[in-house]
């Protein structure tokens, strides 16, 4: 991330970039700062906020020019230079998250899956070839892995979070309900589902 730039800055840039990809395909040409802001349910000065910390995008009176615009947040974020990703833990949740084609979309390239299962070591999850997970630093060096999603059982994810870490991964999206411990240099970002199903649950009254 850039410096000085907010981290719900970056998380609402990639809201930004998703509804705009929608609107291309949609053909529309331009947007003013409102309507995005209306899709995004934020006020509109929140928008014109976060695209000022790279330069003059829109021209008043006329809005952004949709295409000029997701291709400058996709050049923001990344999105245009693909970033190699590995799914640790191929269970039915990291098999379902193989079969997701949202992530290149955004940039992120699943190139390794990885278990402790010798019945699955050399067979093909979701098209992606299985590893032994002893073979993390190996595979990770070799295809210069940077981004590892972790969905291994809960009493294996730290252990595994510390092999990521010394194989040379430098963030994790972890889908486990532990809270992993490693040093600053490796950034965690935690997605506990139950826990989001279980907030919907008690607003719905249950």
């Amino acid at each position: 991330m850039r410096k000085g730039i907010p981290e719900k800055t970056v998380q609402r840039l990639l809201l930004y970039y998703r509804y705009l990809f929608f609107l291309l395909q949609q053909g529309a040409k331009n947007i003013s700062s409102k309507s995005l802001a209306d899709l995004l349910e934020i006020k509109d000065s929140q928008v014109r906020k976060d695209l000022s910390y790279f330069g003059q995008l829109g021209k008043r009176g006329s809005g952004y020019d949709v295409l000029a615009l997701r291709d400058k947040i996709a050049n923001i974020l990344g999105i245009d230079k693909e970033t190699n990703v590995c799914i640790v833990g191929m269970g039915n949740l990291g098999s379902a998250l193989a079969a997701y084609k949202g992530f290149l979309a955004l940039g992120f390239r699943i190139i390794a899956v990885f278990d402790n299962s010798k019945q699955k070591f050399g067979h093909k999850i979701k098209g992606y070839q299985c590893y032994d997970i002893n073979q993390i630093s190996k595979i990770i060096e070799e295809n210069d892995i940077k981004i590892a999603i972790l969905t291994v059982p809960a009493e294996a994810a730290q252990e595994t979070a510390i092999k990521l870490e010394k194989a040379g991964i430098k963030a994790i999206l972890n889908f486990t309900p532990v809270k992993l411990s490693l040093s600053k240099r490796t950034k965690i970002s935690n997605v506990d589902l139950a826990l989001e199903l279980k907030t919907l649950s008690f607003f719905m009254g249950k």
